[in-house]
């Protein structure tokens, strides 16, 4: 998307993003940069039990903004292998790259409330701001953005027609500290202002951020819970907030426990994860099966003699007792 080529027309009011859902919707949503591997299988059968389990719908949204990460065709094979797995869907399959307009309203809105401002710092810079204030970053850590481009921004009536390249990061308010119960980790807090900063929406070379994107999405579909992995739970806090000054609903939020490979690390499609094997029933049960050990249902039984749809059944109900059991802890 082409943040000079914004209009300056709302076509779709914001507040036509939060249809109604009162009963639970869960979604798995996944980017079609790689085949899914054991570890975004755990999360696909951790957010399809969730959701069966609470007699609830459950979505897929392929997340194809990054478009020179993504491999063509892959969201089609994602979408076959979860369907082997017996992980359907029921309603149709969005892709985030057909939203692109959507995307465009909001960030009108955000900007006519003074609530974005456009940032050309490079990472270098960035880094180099941090340090002058005695502020190094630990390893693996995000940068936190100290606001070099905020101050002295003018904001003005509409979105100029015309900027150099550049992000474009939301204006946090102060003392800005979001905290919220997880389903599976319990309390949780983050301070924004200290642990981010004024984080991107829209990316230099016009890639709508994932922040912005999942929100909106998350919105328009009435998703109520989100089930997801633990990597992306730094990520909680700067949803909750956006939500909240879009006023959207903030559904709650589950992360579950990731697949590590040898060295400890989170498997990835970076790291050339392996891709599941769903060239059978009998091989996609095997997938399935470890997944589910990996998420703590250790009861089930082989799967010897059983469809892929009479295991699903009974690790959902696994699933039902093991929320219980985790609820009870929390409490």
């Amino acid at each position: 998307m082409n943040k000079t080529g914004y209009g300056h027309e709302m076509i779709l009011a914001v507040s036509s993003l939060k249809p109604p859902h009162p009963r639970y919707r869960g979604r798995f949503a996944p980017s079609p940069t790689g085949p899914l591997h054991a570890g975004s299988l755990a999360s696909a059968l951790g957010s399809w039990l969730d959701a069966r389990s609470n007699q609830g719908a459950w979505l897929v949204r392929i997340e194809d903004l990054d478009a020179p990460r993504c491999i063509a065709g892959m969201d089609q094979r994602i979408l076959a292998q979860l369907q082997a797995c017996g992980l359907t869907w029921d309603e149709e399959v969005l892709w985030q790259s057909q939203q692109l307009k959507t995307y465009q309203n909001v960030l009108e809105t955000l900007y006519s409330d003074r609530q974005i401002y456009p940032c050309t710092c490079s990472r270098q810079q960035i880094t180099s701001a941090l340090s002058s204030q005695g502020k190094l970053r630990a390893r693996n850590q995000e940068q936190i953005y100290p606001g070099t481009c905020r101050h002295g921004y003018v904001w003005q009536a509409q979105l100029p027609e015309a900027m150099p390249p550049s992000a474009w990061r939301l204006a946090l308010k102060p003392e800005q500290v979001i905290r919220f119960s997880d389903a599976e980790l319990g309390s949780q807090e983050q301070n924004l202002n200290t642990d981010v900063g004024d984080f991107v929406l829209l990316r230099a070379d016009g890639i709508v951020a994932y922040q912005l994107a999942v929100v909106v999405d998350d919105a328009r579909q009435g998703i109520t819970h989100i089930v997801r992995g633990a990597d992306l739970l730094s990520n909680t806090a700067r949803q909750i907030y956006l939500q909240g000054i879009l006023d959207y609903p903030t559904p709650q939020y589950r992360h579950l426990p990731l697949v590590l490979d040898p060295h400890g690390e989170k498997l990835s499609k970076q790291t050339q994860a392996t891709e599941i094997n769903t060239a059978s029933e009998a091989a996609a049960l095997q997938a399935l099966q470890a997944a589910a050990l990996h998420l703590g249902l250790r009861n089930l039984s082989d799967g010897q003699d059983q469809t892929i749809a009479e295991w699903l059944l009974q690790a959902t109900h696994a699933w039902a007792d093991r929320t219980k059991q985790i609820s009870r802890t929390q409490n």
